[in-house]
Formats: structure tokens, C-alpha cells, sequence
């Protein structure tokens, strides 16, 4: 059952993209100072600490083996400070590359979360919100390591590595020669390695993606999960998913860890060769004790690069997987953005016209069919039919969440897809059945949509809609903090609040989708009386299901089967004995029956 619920979101294999790796890196250009700063430190630590084994080979040869020990003070004072150098360089290294990976994540989770603001309803419509935060927390912060750690040190390890080489070759080639000879077979083992490292950690983050997207969908539906006893069947499927991440998880870090115990294998293997062969050439003369000494040092060295470069390597491929992730989104161009030389709207008067409109969510499911009117400034339109006839999607097409597969919508003449969605949506104001209360204190909330209005503008419009009497009755009043979707709010009250909020925001057009569809008939009569005093020389858009909400609209528009079957008043439409006729007939009888 879950798997034909949490669908898998990418595909696995997939080649090595340079392409999203240099984008990537595109994030560390601004702090190139500093990068510059971490790497001369780096190569300081590095040629210091590189410095050891040469002044253990001069001690042995120059005054341990012929036992002369005056003047060995200086090498070991040089060596003393070398390490000394190689420390503070290292400490102050880290903390430049700390904060400089923590600024360009910081940057690139700005430019995601600001990117996926601009993205179109339909792309949320077919994603769930956990696997959308996956991309946000999880996979940004997968990349820390990289930025802080990985990108300088494998500069430094490569080029330690070739200094190290230059150094083994400059006391003896052939020794050196034998302890490279094993290179090859590591190679060998990392490109066989490669391709199931990769795959393994991309499984890893589709595991935990899905992971995600239920237990966000079971925190936010928390009240249904009680009131249907869904407990014990959640908890199986979240035991489910937690054994697939688990089970996945263990499979990437078999293989991960499958290289480095490589690597000292052929490390190994390394150093007999130089053990086997240099013993028989101090026996010959060709090679000192301190030179052997040293080479097999360097060995050890030139080994721990190479060990930090097979674990930089699998680190990339980890972070791949969430680079291709983000990216992926970030490449998801929004549906809905203004054309070029979009133009700002003037201040609108509330003209609107739907010209021949044909709409569709998916190609071969037409919602809207050729629908045509006209809205005069100041008209309060209602919208009323069965539930999928097209009202909401109405509304969408106003405010511009979907385009229109043909036709126009126009507003004051201007087709909405010539302006700027700034400057339309600025003008406008919503409010939803499923009023929506973000975490934050009431006063917070009624702001939302107006960030610098006062108080006694917050006040006013709560006034108007009749939520102040309970705001101020609750323990700090309009100071009083509100839980996530506002859990502490009756439903009634997280609509008053909705309202006040769209009313703050002054808008030009107004739409009421369900917007009172929940609320008390007490409280429906003084918003019903707000309405008219707020809505004058607004143009707004009501959907209402309860049709005594609707009575004294300017117009009715009924829309069946994706178009607008009827329109008129109330009582024309009452007269005409048509669809609305019959609705109001079936509402009413249900009443009385009740």
C-alpha cells in the first residue's frame, strides 16, 4: 500500500554531472579571499608538516649513525616549530572555512526556498510538502561538509601528494618506483566502487524523502488520525518507511566503507615492497638508513592524501545525489511569471472580463468551456454549482494561479498575463475556506498581508469583522501567540482572522471562496453586515455553497458543467425556475427537514 502512495521522485542512475558539480562551487566565488587566505594556510601546514620525515633522515644520517649528537638540538627545535606552524595554521584554517561554508549553504538555501516561493500552485499540487522540505533542510545541510572540509583540502591533498612524490623521488627513484606500484590497483577498485556508491546514497534520499512526506502528512491530519483510532495502522507504515531508510542506509554504508579498509590494504602491500627491497639496498650501499627511514615515512604520507581524496570522492557522490535533488527544483521553471516587459498595473477600478475562456489542470480534462462575462467596478458576483463545476478555478484565473489554456482574462482591459504578478496579486485579497493561521501572535497574523500597518488599522479591521471581541478576551489579546495553523482558534475564530487579514490589505478585488461556510449563523449575520460596509466600491468574488449568504449580490452566477449555466439576481433566478431555483429549493427543503 505505501508504495503506491510515496512515489519515488528521481531516477537512479545517473552519470556524474561536471555541469551541477561547477555550479556548485559557483557559491564560493564571493568569498574567494578568503578561500585564497585558507589555502596559503593550508599549503603552510602542509609543507611544514611535510618538513618531519627530511629532518628525521638528516638526524639519522648526519648524527645518530655517526654518532655525532653535537648541533642535533637545531634540527630538533626545527622540527618543533614546523609542527608548531603546521597547528596554528591548521586552527585558523578551519575556522575561515566554517564560516565560509556556512554562508554559501546559508546562500544557497536563500536562493532555493525563494525559488520554490516563485513556483506555480500546480507544482505543489503534485508534491507533497515533506518532500519539499527534504530538499530545503536535509539536502542543503548534506553539503556542509563539502563546502567547510571537502573543496580545499582536495586541493591540498593533491598537491601534497605530488610534493610528497617530488621529495621520495629526490632521495631515491627506485624505492620510490616499487612503494607507487600499487597505485594502479586502487584505481581499479574506485571506478568499480564508483557507480554503487552513488546509486546506493540516491536510494538513501528517496528513502528519507518519503520518510518525510508521511510524517508530515500525519503530524498536519493529527485530529483525524485520533477521531478514526488510525494510530496503530500509522505507526506500521511509519515503521515501514523507517526500515526501508534503515535497510538503505546500511547497504550505502557497507559500500562506502568498502574503500578506505581497500586503500590500506594497497597501502600495505606498498610498504613491504619498500621494506623488501630497501633492506637489500642499505645491504648494498645504495640507500642510507635515514633515507629509508624517510622514504617509508612519506609512504605512510603519501597514503593519508590519497586515504582523505577516496573519502573526498565518496563524499562528492553523497553529495551529488543531493546537488542533483535541489537542483532539480531550482531548474523547475515556475509556469506562472511575467512575460517579457510586463507592465504594473495602475490602481485598479474592478473591472473584470472573462473573454472565451478554456481552462484545463491536465490536457485532456477541460474544467472551464468557452466562458464569457463582464464585471463592472463595485459588483459583488456570486459563484454558485455543484462541487467540481469550475467556481474556484474562476477565481484562480482572476488572481492568476493558472493561465488559461485559450481566451483572456482581463482586468480593467489589461490581460493579466501582461502585468506584473506584484502588482496584481498586490491588489487583491483572499480568503479561503481552510483558513490558514501561521505560528505568530494574532496581531502577527491579521499583519500578514500589510507588514507596516498599525495597530489601530489591525484593530479597526477586527472590528469590522467582528473578531475583536474574542481577541481580547483571550490571556495577552491581540498579543496572544497562536499555534502552527492555529490549533488553539476555533474554526470560526481562525476565520475572523482570515477576514480581517484580506480586509487589511485593502483590496481592490476581493474573493470569498467558502469563506463563511463555517462560522456560527450569529456570527454569519454581523460578518454579512460587515460585508456591505467593507465591500462598497470593491469588486469581489464570493463562493458560497449556504445560498442565504448570497442574497443580496448584484449578480449570480451559476456554473455547471464548466460553464456559466445562469445568471441574474436572486429573485430573477428564483423566477427563471432553473438550476439555482432548484438549489435553493433542495437547500431549503434539507432545512426544513432538519
Amino acid at each position: 500500500m505505501i508504495k503506491n502512495r510515496l512515489i519515488d521522485d528521481e531516477v537512479l542512475e545517473r552519470p556524474f554531472n561536471w555541469k551541477q558539480f561547477s555550479r556548485l562551487l559557483s557559491y564560493l566565488k564571493p568569498y574567494k579571499s578568503k578561500l585564497l587566505l585558507s589555502l596559503f594556510l593550508m599549503i603552510t601546514a602542509a609543507l611544514c608538516s611535510l618538513s618531519g620525515p627530511y629532518f628525521t633522515k638528516l638526524a639519522i644520517d648526519n648524527y645518530i649513525s655517526p654518532g655525532k649528537l653535537e648541533g642535533i638540538h637545531w634540527i630538533i627545535l626545527l622540527f618543533f616549530l614546523s609542527n608548531l606552524i603546521s597547528a596554528l595554521c591548521l586552527r585558523y584554517r578551519v575556522k575561515i572555512m566554517d564560516t565560509l561554508g556556512r554562508s554559501a549553504i546559508a546562500k544557497l538555501r536563500e536562493d532555493l526556498f525563494d525559488h520554490i516561493q516563485s513556483l506555480s500552485l500546480s507544482f505543489f499540487d503534485s508534491r507533497p510538502a515533506g518532500k519539499i522540505m527534504v530538499r530545503v533542510i536535509n539536502d542543503v545541510n548534506s553539503l556542509m561538509g563539502l563546502f567547510t572540509d571537502g573543496i580545499i583540502n582536495v586541493l591540498i591533498d593533491c598537491a601534497t601528494i605530488f610534493v610528497i612524490l617530488g621529495l621520495m623521488l629526490s632521495l631515491n627513484v627506485k624505492l620510490t618506483l616499487i612503494s607507487i606500484s600499487t597505485i594502479p590497483l586502487l584505481i581499479l577498485i574506485a571506478f568499480k566502487l564508483k557507480r554503487m556508491i552513488l546509486t546506493r546514497w540516491q536510494n538513501v534520499r528517496r528513502k528519507s524523502s518519503n520518510m518525510n512526506a508521511y510524517l508530515h502528512e500525519t503530524l498536519a491530519g493529527m485530529r483525524v488520525t485520533q477521531a478514526f483510532v488510525r494510530e496503530k495502522e500509522n505507526a506500521r507504515i511509519q515503521n515501514e518507511l523507517n526500515e526501508d531508510i534503515k535497510t538503505s542506509w546500511m547497504k550505502a554504508v557497507i559500500v562506502n566503507h568498502t574503500f578506505w579498509p581497500s586503500l590500506n590494504v594497497v597501502s600495505a602491500i606498498g610498504k613491504a615492497l619498500v621494506f623488501f627491497f630497501g633492506v637489500r639496498m642499505i645491504d648494498t650501499g645504495a640507500v642510507t638508513i635515514g633515507i629509508l627511514t624517510a622514504i617509508i615515512s612519506y609512504l605512510g604520507r603519501f597514503w593519508d592524501p590519497l586515504n582523505k581524496l577516496s573519502n573526498f570522492y565518496n563524499q562528492i557522490l553523497i553529495a551529488m545525489a543531493s546537488t542533483e535533488r535541489i537542483f532539480e527544483i531550482m531548474d523547475t521553471p515556475p509556469l506562472i511569471k511575467d512575460v517579457p516587459n510586463a507592465v504594473d498595473i495602475p490602481e485598479i477600478k474592478g473591472e473584470v472580463e472573462f473573454d472565451n475562456v478554456t481552462f484545463g489542470y491536465d490536457t485532456d480534462k477541460i474544467v472551464l468551456h468557452n466562458v464569457s462575462f463582464r464585471v463592472n467596478p463595485g459588483e459583488t458576483i456570486a459563484l454558485v454549482g455543484p462541487t467540481g463545476a469550475g467556481k474556484s478555478t474562476v477565481v484562480n484565473l482572476i488572481s492568476r494561479f493558472y493561465d488559461t489554456t485559450s481566451g483572456e482574462v482581463r482586468i480593467d482591459g489589461y490581460n493579466v498575463k501582461d502585468v506584473t504578478l506584484k502588482s496584481l496579486r498586490k491588489q487583491m485579497g483572499v480568503m479561503l475556506q481552510d483558513s490558514f493561521i501561521f505560528s505568530g501572535t494574532i496581531m502577527d497574523n491579521i499583519r500578514y498581508g500589510k507588514i507596516d500597518a498599525t495597530e489601530e488599522e489591525i484593530i479597526a479591521c477586527a472590528k469590522a469583522v467582528h473578531a475583536h471581541d474574542f481577541i481580547v478576551q483571550m490571556e495577552n489579546g491581540y498579543y496572544t501567540e497562536v499555534n502552527e495553523r492555529g490549533s488553539r482558534l476555533s474554526i470560526g475564530q481562525k476565520q475572523l482572522i482570515s477576514f480581517a487579514r484580506a480586509l487589511l490589505a485593502n483590496p481592490r478585488i476581493l474573493i470569498l471562496d467558502e469563506a463563511t461556510s463555517s462560522i456560527d449563523t450569529h456570527t454569519e449575520l454581523l460578518i454579512q453586515k460587515a460585508i456591505e460596509t467593507v465591500l462598497s466600491g470593491r469588486t469581489s468574488f464570493v463562493i458560497a455553497h449556504r445560498l442565504s449568504t448570497i442574497r443580496k449580490a448584484d449578480r449570480i452566477m451559476v456554473v455547471d458543467n464548466g460553464q456559466i449555466a445562469e445568471c441574474g439576481n436572486h429573485y430573477e433566478l428564483l423566477k427563471a425556475k432553473g438550476i439555482y431555483y432548484n438549489l435553493c429549493k433542495s437547500q431549503y427543503r434539507f432545512l426544513d427537514a432538519v
